[in-house]
């Protein structure tokens, strides 16, 4: 391996881990390819910046998410992009509309998706699995969520798939440009559509929630408002759509630990625990340095731009024995496959719940997976990893 890797090199998106595993052996902290970020690739070194946002700033990668050629990107103005004391007061705002009871309620209407998408799988026959049940039920249960006409979850999928690719546009690739300004334009007016008819008309959903939330007398104003939208229709989705496929190809791979989670569905929730750590979806978070820092044996100037690398963290022999193998009964994992500290995801709740019972569900009727036909086809973005198409065959007997 050189001494910098590319990150989006097909060789490394197929499989990254041993690349990561180099990173933590002789380079922990170290630039990489594209754009020259520092990628962090230990645990400890991992927890250290994310507890520190005084000095490893979300803030200060605003300016990432907008770019010349698209300098109005909604994402910019997110939760994603700031720090204490702004970002405590959005999360609050939003976390009375986000909460484990909401969820929880979620439940029942989560396994009557599930069903239905498992009914839809036929037995015996090549399917994509992305397409039939890993985006078709958090797509669903977000619609539902936010009272989203199912009509348009086609539509949805489209403007995720553009998004998500943000990382990977080059600032001379016009056409990709024009594509992403298009889709996020068209995002933001239909976003804006909504909001506006739950103002006139609110119902019992999500985006009214958003509406009525104030926190010490402050609502979310419009611009928050469309971050909001937009951070949801993301990492509302992705985390769960690429958890879901990448547990499938483990239970595709280990036909005996599919046996022995139908045998004792109890099991599950262990899974989902250690597919997050060892097929942890999300790949990488960005950070910015506000002063000049050590991290890792490194040296790191003022205003450089971190990538923490979650997916590596998650694998460091120094906390998971064996970390390249899948074992549900490590005690109480302390993966990071959603984050930490401020930045926690607030999804991680429902996504478990998602993949939980989605799993039931598929595993209550079927006895195996098997590959399907052609390749399975890998996504290219350092934020996010999972496959964009997975075809396998289950099969009832």
């Amino acid at each position: 391996m050189s001494s910098r890797i590319n990150l989006l090199a097909p060789e490394v998106r197929a499989n990254p881990y041993p690349y990561y595993a180099e990173l933590r052996r002789n380079a922990p902290v170290s630039q990489v390819d594209p754009a020259g970020f520092w990628a962090v690739s230990r645990y400890d070194d991992l927890i250290t910046v994310m507890k520190n946002p005084q000095v490893f700033s979300s803030e200060g990668i605003r300016q990432t998410y907008r770019p010349a050629w698209i300098p109005d990107y909604p994402l910019a103005d997110s939760m994603l992009v700031m720090d204490p004391p702004e970002h405590t007061r959005l999360r609050a705002l939003v976390s009375r509309a986000f909460g484990h009871s909401m969820l929880s309620r979620m439940e029942p209407r989560i396994r009557a998706l599930a069903k239905e998408a498992v009914a839809a799988v036929t037995p015996g026959q090549s399917i994509d699995f992305v397409e039939a049940f890993s985006f078709r039920i958090p797509l669903a249960v977000l619609g539902e969520m936010a009272g989203l006409p199912a009509s348009l979850h086609p539509r949805f999928r489209q403007w995720v798939e553009v998004i998500t690719h943000f990382t990977s546009i080059g600032p001379n690739d016009t056409a990709k440009h024009e594509q992403m300004r298009a889709t996020v334009n068209e995002a933001r007016q239909y976003f804006a559509e909504v909001l506006e008819a739950r103002r006139k008309e609110p119902r019992e959903d999500l985006l009214s929630d958003l509406l009525r939330a104030q926190v010490d007398g402050e609502s979310l104003t419009e611009t928050e408002l469309m971050g909001f939208m937009f951070l949801l229709l993301v990492a509302g989705l992705e985390t769960t759509v690429h958890l879901l496929s990448l547990s499938l190809m483990r239970l595709q791979e280990e036909p005996e630990l599919l046996a022995r989670l139908r045998a004792d569905v109890s099991l599950i929730p262990r899974f989902v625990e250690e597919a997050l750590r060892l097929h942890c979806p999300a790949h990488g978070i960005v950070r910015m340095t506000t002063q000049e820092v050590e991290l890792g044996g490194a040296r790191i100037p003022k205003g450089a731009r971190l990538l923490l690398m979650i997916a590596s963290g998650n694998r460091d022999e120094a906390h998971f024995p064996d970390p390249d193998r899948f074992d549900m009964d490590r005690p109480n994992p302390q993966n990071l496959p959603f984050g930490y500290g401020a930045h926690f995801c607030l999804g991680a709740h429902l996504s478990r719940i998602e993949t939980r019972v989605a799993l039931e569900e598929l595993l209550a009727r079927f006895v195996r997976l098997t590959p399907g036909d052609g390749e399975v086809k890998w996504n290219s973005s350092l934020i996010i990893r999972g496959p964009i198409r997975l075809p396998l065959v289950a099969h009832t007997e």
